[in-house]
């Protein structure tokens, strides 16, 4: 069985002392391929040194993160754009609106997410978007784009089910990840009415471990407790699983 985990940050400081163990770790269980969304451009040359150390492994995104707008943001937005000249990405990302840490700033991150929209559609990459306590602000940005044939990944899914409905009617995929272990994470209800080959599989990794690990550091080795609990819920074998959800991951990133 083969996985992918389409949202983990191992090139974060939280990895420095086992970043080898950890990706040697999970090849071993089956996680074969790790998509490392940008955050800024102090992160760059970390994602880049791990991409060129592991260089079929890894795959990177470009992107500015929703948190991390300030009155630096156009020089960011060179920074997206200049990158994307020079590195082979997959994706632009993780880009967004995000809410819970500061609702001051929403016009100035509509406009940044909206812009980096442009850069991903005027370089033909899907997009992965970061959507927290946003979901209304990030949808209509979306639907204005929804005849440019925009298409990507809504990371870390933990809406409705009509929520998961107008997201996939707009050629997205849903990134399920460690919250589908909560007990309170709700998505775990409805998730087998949502077809399989609308997920993509995340760890979103050193943040959000699944149960049993919840509030410990998150590793891309955990992405298989996750799919163990998207198998049951769809009641449907592991290796199906696997099987559809790399599927869908390729889709997405044309691979």
């Amino acid at each position: 069985m083969n996985f992918i985990d389409t949202h983990t940050h191992l090139y974060l400081k939280d990895f420095d002392l086992d970043i080898d163990e950890e990706i040697k770790k999970s090849i071993d269980l089956g996680v074969k391929e790790f998509y490392l969304p940008s955050i800024d451009s102090s992160h760059t040359n970390r994602m880049v040194n791990l991409k060129n150390k592991y260089p079929n492994e890894i795959k990177l995104m470009m992107g500015l993160h929703p948190t991390h707008i300030d009155a630096n943001h156009l020089i960011e937005i060179n920074h997206v754009k200049k990158m994307l000249e020079e590195v082979e990405f997959s994706a632009v990302g993780e880009i967004g609106i995000d809410l819970y840490w500061n609702k001051k700033n929403l016009k100035k991150q509509i406009n940044v997410f909206i812009q980096q929209i442009e850069i991903a559609l005027s370089n033909k990459l899907p997009i992965v978007i970061h959507c927290r306590e946003s979901f209304d602000e990030v949808y209509k940005v979306l639907l204005n784009f929804k005849k440019d044939n925009l298409f990507g990944i809504f990371h870390c899914f933990t809406g409705t089910k009509e929520e998961a409905e107008k997201i996939i009617d707009l050629n997205f995929k849903l990134g399920i990840g460690g919250v589908v272990t909560f007990k309170n994470g709700g998505i775990d209800k409805f998730l087998n009415q949502i077809p399989l080959t609308s997920i993509v599989l995340e760890t979103d990794a050193p943040y959000l471990a699944p149960h049993p690990h919840r509030g410990k550091r998150n590793n891309s080795s955990y992405l298989t407790i996750i799919a163990e609990k998207v198998a049951e819920i769809y009641n449907l074998p592991l290796e199906r699983i696997a099987e559809q959800t790399t599927k869908n991951t390729r889709s997405v990133f044309k691979i």
